[in-house]
């Protein structure tokens, strides 16, 4: 297949992008930037935050703007959205991008798992409260673990359960896709131009391990996935097509190879339950109601 690197100009294009201060996100922010992209850092760290948008292309332009949210704090997204929408502005994408992987358990004040909470939970709700001000798409970043998700919707926090943090990723992944899918049925069905689509970045090196709490966890991770996985950029690309090219809502893209574990944007594989629209539904419901309507 022909390697993918030809981003289109994206001036005048705003895109927030959740965690990405580092790995993914930051690699999805400097390549969006390098195209003359506005980029809003939405992240934990400030401090973290402030010394990745020097890394970004434009910030020296003014191009480049940092944002503090917690995502796994709904209080945090409320507050963030307020701010946000407060200033008026459009913004064309919404990158839904931060996530942990192998964090010891944690149960947030909703009763829900961290790995939940992080990567599906707090996405869901900025998604809704920023949709007045989207005027393009939602990109929502999955993995290839989504294949291994069997939400327990009366057990989100993991207490009847043994815990297993890796499947409770691969639940939090699943749960993206799920809320992606229904996203895009309900926006296409109000007629409204905002499309939902995802990507995952295949093995990429990142370091979404060190949050674990567990050193054998922290080093695999990180040294593993570079001896096998791609460099960050590469998985960012997946992200970045999503979220710049003419894809239809309800895409999913990630690296073409077989496993798609390495390789250049292409259409990706879901698992049935990803497509599961009952499924979908009652997560929504489900999310509603933890989010607060």
């Amino acid at each position: 297949m022909r390697p993918w690197t030809q981003v289109p100009p994206q001036q005048g294009r705003r895109f927030v992008i959740t965690g990405s201060n580092g790995g993914l996100g930051l690699e999805t922010a400097r390549i969006l930037g390098s195209r003359g992209a506005e980029i809003v850092l939405a992240c934990r760290s400030r401090e973290k935050a402030e010394a990745a948008a020097r890394r970004v292309p434009g910030h020296d332009k003014g191009r480049v703007e940092v944002r503090q949210v917690d995502v796994s704090d709904l209080d945090s997204v409320r507050s963030f959205a307020r701010a946000l929408l407060a200033d008026g502005r459009p913004v064309d994408v919404l990158v839904n991008n931060a996530g942990v992987l192998g964090v010891p358990h944690a149960v947030t004040p909703e009763g829900v798992e961290m790995h939940f909470a992080t990567n599906y939970l707090g996405h869901f709700l900025l998604t809704r409260l920023l949709l007045p001000a989207l005027t393009d798409r939602v990109v929502i970043v999955s993995s290839r673990e989504h294949r291994s998700g069997r939400i327990d919707l009366d057990d989100l926090g993991w207490q009847r359960r043994p815990y297993r943090p890796f499947q409770a990723y691969g639940d939090s992944k699943l749960a993206g896709l799920l809320f992606m899918r229904e996203l895009d049925r309900r926006l296409r069905a109000d007629g409204s131009p905002v499309r939902a689509v995802a990507a995952h970045p295949g093995a990429s090196a990142t370091a979404i391990t060190s949050g674990s709490g567990h050193p054998v966890v922290t080093a695999v991770g990180h040294y593993g996935q570079r001896l096998v996985g791609m460099p960050a950029w590469r998985g960012a690309l997946c992200t970045v097509y999503a979220a710049t090219m003419d894809v239809e809502g309800g895409a999913y893209v990630g690296p073409h190879g077989r496993t798609e574990l390495w390789g250049w944007p292409a259409p990706a594989r879901m698992s049935r339950r990803a497509e599961d629209e009952v499924l979908a539904r009652a997560l929504w419901e489900r999310s509603v109601a933890l989010t607060g309507g």
